[in-house]
């Protein structure tokens, strides 16, 4: 099946200049994403699952949490300030997980649901290039269900998952 979504970050792309929002395309077999592409329009760039993106550059001293910069969720605030990280303010879902691939930050945690099309082409190509993506609880994504609705998702350096998987229990403990 494909999952295409068209405009992704709608709020973004109807206030020029801004680049960060996204186009997504993705195939998926057997509820997993086999082939996607993320196109960011505005910064001129398109990454795919083929070629694969080269992994992340090294990563700073202190890990860059991507945000919602209209609605930066506290769940994300909590695992920046476990991680000791800091906030990194971005529009639409492709443009925070490329973010990750891109090296411009290094966590994207969403726990307020996002619907297939929002993220199925992001995480192919986080996962084509070495990242880890996961519900929060560290399971599967599994795309192509019956109810498109997806409740939680992160993406993140492959060697920041364990302390990201860690933040986001602990986190959720909290009252």
């Amino acid at each position: 099946m494909w999952i295409i979504d068209p405009l992704d970050g709608t709020r973004e792309f109807g206030e020029p200049p801004r680049s960060d929002w996204a186009v997504h395309v993705a195939l998926v077999v057997a509820h997993e994403v086999v082939a996607s592409a993320v196109a960011l329009p505005g910064a001129g760039i398109t990454l795919s699952t083929d070629p694969a993106p080269p992994p992340p550059p090294p990563m700073p001293a202190r890990p860059r949490v991507v945000v919602s910069r209209t609605r930066p969720p506290a769940l994300a605030q909590a695992v920046a300030g476990l991680l000791g990280g800091d906030l990194v303010e971005m529009g639409s879902a492709g443009a925070k997980a490329t973010a990750v691939v891109r090296g411009e930050a290094d966590v994207y945690v969403h726990g307020g649901g996002q619907y297939e099309w929002d993220s199925a082409a992001p995480v192919g190509v986080a996962v084509a290039a070495g990242c880890h993506a996961s519900r929060l609880d560290g399971s599967p994504l599994r795309y192509n269900q019956p109810n498109p609705w997806l409740p939680d998702l992160v993406v993140c350096r492959m060697e920041l998952a364990p302390d990201v998987l860690a933040a986001i229990t602990t986190a959720s403990r909290t009252p």
